[in-house]
């Protein structure tokens, strides 16, 4: 998993956990695709409970990340109130 990666972090509305449910199944299902693709190596919730989100994006395509994002029902539906994308290069893994 060395080399460069690119992390995705949301901030979330303090009421995530009440506002998630219409449209957790496509959040997942939209980072599960991009899994699948290859495109993405982990991501998760952050905190307990969760106030944000990381994702890890393999390579350095920002528009690729940025592109994720802006279609992530999350970000489309106002339960993402702020993102940064963040470049990442791992020296040991």
């Amino acid at each position: 998993m060395t080399g460069p990666h690119i992390i995705l972090f949301y901030d979330y509305v303090a009421d995530i956990l009440d506002r998630r449910g219409p449209f957790r199944d496509a959040h997942l299902a939209a980072a599960r695709d991009a899994l699948e693709a290859g495109d993405l190596v982990t991501a998760g919730a952050l905190g307990d409970p969760p106030h944000g989100a990381a994702f890890v994006f393999r390579g350095d395509d920002r528009e690729r990340v940025a592109a994720f994002a802006a279609a992530d029902p999350y970000v489309v539906n106002g339960l993402v109130t702020d993102r940064r994308i963040v470049p990442w290069n791992v020296v040991v893994a």
